[in-house]
């Protein structure tokens, strides 16, 4: 590991902890920031509730100053009951599809959260997955701590264990196989970070107005390696929020995921193309293997700041 990166985990690695949660409020009172929470979320009726009540009860209700200014579920096109269920727990609902309407929807994670730039007006955006379960309020207080304290500070990631099948550390097969590799030998910078790809972190909106957002599942390491190379790496920390309990997906997702994770990778290498952005896995049928073919995301959104939607806004 890089000197400078062990420096670095020991200046930039916290305990959600390590700053009360009084501590905030009077530094976000006196300094006058707002605070936005977006919820992606599809097809997630069955956490999506409990995560929007902890946070209006932890960090918004009977507080001298709430430390969530706005909270917002964007959903990207839910079959079940999310919107209500959301609503009726407290945020904000918006659709993916109403926000920027001039620009037809793609589908995928990255897409929500660039559009949800959009949505919200808060001076630090903190984006929370919505399949989250066990959920504490710490996982929102842990990582906007940073931003609230220390002004050098831009852009703060989650840590935590992830259990799989009851085993500890055993989840987040795709961050081991594919991204903590890729990260290591070409962005060493990165390697402290000990869930590059998690959903959960917060961000200064100065600074994710300026990244561009890949649509899909790159959009954690997308964001994050072009964060290093816009604001360096002492302007990015990590928080323990502790264990993240969460719904896992098949092996077959997760080589669709790792798939959009490499081309991520590879267009911020050589801003080049892949020649076939597909993936091709195997299903057993009743006659044997059969192959099926899955494009690679490979459509990334340009700086928010480029959007005249964006900047009429402001202006306004």
């Amino acid at each position: 590991m890089l000197e400078e990166v062990e420096r670095w985990l020991a200046d930039r690695s916290w305990s959600a902890a390590d700053r009360p949660l009084d501590q905030l409020l009077d530094r976000k009172r006196a300094a006058g920031t707002t605070v936005s929470v977006v919820l992606p979320a599809l097809d997630e009726e069955a956490t999506v509730g409990e995560i929007v009540e902890v946070i209006r009860r932890e960090l918004i209700e009977g507080l001298p100053v709430p430390l969530v200014d706005e909270l917002v579920v964007v959903d990207s096109g839910s079959a079940d009951r999310t919107a209500e269920v959301a609503a009726k727990a407290g945020a904000r609902v918006v659709h993916r599809d109403e926000i920027l309407p001039r620009v037809p929807a793609l589908p995928g994670k990255g897409e929500v959260l660039w559009r949800s730039l959009l949505a919200t007006g808060g001076d630090i955006v903190c984006f929370v997955d919505a399949d989250l379960r066990d959920f504490s309020g710490a996982f929102v207080s842990g990582i906007v701590g940073p931003l609230l304290t220390d002004p050098e500070v831009q852009f703060v990631k989650a840590m935590y264990d992830r259990p799989l099948g009851g085993a500890p550390g055993q989840g987040g097969r795709v961050t081991e196989l594919v991204a903590r590799p890729l990260l290591n030998l070409h962005w060493p910078q990165l390697a402290g970070f000990v869930q590059p790809l998690g959903g959960e972190y917060a961000v200064r909106r100065s600074l994710l107005e300026r990244l561009p957002f890949p649509v899909g599942y790159g959009v954690e390491l997308g964001l994050l390696v072009d964060a290093l190379h816009t604001v360096g790496l002492d302007a990015l920390a990590q928080v323990d929020v502790g264990v993240r309990v969460h719904r896992h997906q098949d092996g077959q997702a997760l080589g669709r995921m790792a798939a959009a994770i490499y081309r991520t990778a590879q267009v911020r290498l050589s801003r080049g193309h892949l020649v076939r952005p597909e993936l091709t896995q195997f299903e057993r049928g009743p006659e044997g293997f059969v192959p099926r073919t899955y494009p690679v995301d490979t459509e990334e959104r340009p700086p928010m700041t480029g959007i005249k939607e964006y900047a009429l806004r402001r202006v306004a």
